[in-house]
């Protein structure tokens, strides 16, 4: 079976590896090329095309003609999209005869979309999971062929959740790939209730001290490193809170106010938070008590911008 790849990041990079194990015959490569903004943490599958003399490219614009044509030219039984960023043209998914494949990392039909790894932490789910299912024009609508799932512990941070999902990604490929190589897998329609959620933005991480403290939790550790994290405002700069936990406080004060410095406390709207790894916008990343000993807290209200 030939294969044309789609993919990118660490689940990109364990996917390939499947295939490459079950002896799939991977004609190509279409991948990214690594954003210096962004924080590389991750295995890119192009160094492992690149081990296997399999052909890379990087488009722009993946919907040109000329790219349509290249995946035609080598005449895939299969395509697969691992974490690949871009959509793929409806021309392109029309050539394999077996069908073109998306692994996504939720359980769908729910958290359909951009970052759900993000936004399944922030709602505060008990799990997730990765699915492989049919691609169609609409995103993430098309029919499932393999779902695994995976928990999310209260102590979970985004990164944790994605390594998780990355094993839970390599386990499923390589259950389905001899079924989809013999032609024995089933496929079934997306059912029930279902929910799209959009891309994400570092300003998307400003603190709303108004809300309970564990949903202010749950908001720090979906976007913590690698992510660009969570932040609330100290004297006119950014803080960030890289590290955080809930706490219990019947302690009447206003949304936002550091209401102790050993541990250092925030009032949330219900309950308060207690921020253990911080860093100031312009410094470097440090512990809570650091933070109390070189900065006046006493009476401050985080958040907004002054």
């Amino acid at each position: 079976m030939r294969a044309a790849v789609f993919a990118y990041q660490e689940i990109g990079f364990v996917c390939l590896e499947a295939l490459l194990e079950a002896g799939i015959d991977v004609a190509c490569l279409f991948t990214h090329d690594d954003d210096p903004d962004e924080e590389i943490w991750f295995r890119t599958p192009a160094t492992l095309a690149k081990r296997h003399d399999i052909p890379v490219f990087t488009p722009e614009n993946v919907k040109e003609e000329k790219w349509v044509n290249i995946v035609r030219n080598f005449q895939p039984d299969v395509i697969f999209s691992f974490y690949y960023r871009k959509m793929i043209p409806k021309s392109m998914l029309e050539i394999p005869r077996t069908g073109a494949f998306n692994l996504h990392g939720s359980l769908l039909p729910q958290y359909r979309g951009r970052c759900p790894v993000n936004w399944v932490i922030i709602a505060g789910e008990p799990k997730t999971g990765v699915t492989l299912h049919y691609m169609v024009e609409k995103p993430d609508a098309g029919d499932i062929v393999a779902q695994k799932e995976v928990p999310i512990d209260f102590n979970d941070d985004v990164l944790s959740v994605y390594r998780k999902l990355v094993l839970a990604s390599g386990e499923l490929m390589r259950d389905i790939l001899p079924k989809i190589k013999d032609g024995t897998f089933a496929r079934y329609a997306q059912t029930g209730s279902s929910s799209y959620f959009g891309g994400r933005k570092p300003e998307d991480g400003l603190i709303d001290w108004s809300k309970d403290a564990v949903a202010i939790y749950n908001l720090t550790r979906a976007v913590t490193h690698p992510y660009p994290g969570a932040f609330t405002y100290i004297n006119g700069k950014r803080l960030f809170i890289w590290k955080a936990y809930p706490a219990q406080s019947a302690l009447r004060a206003p949304a936002g106010a550091v209401i102790s410095e050993d541990p250092l406390l925030v009032k949330a709207g219900s309950g308060a938070l207690e921020l253990i790894s911080v860093q100031v916008e312009g410094e470097s990343e440090t512990d809570a008590a650091h933070l109390a000993s070189s900065h006046i807290l006493k009476n401050i209200i985080l958040g907004g911008h002054t």
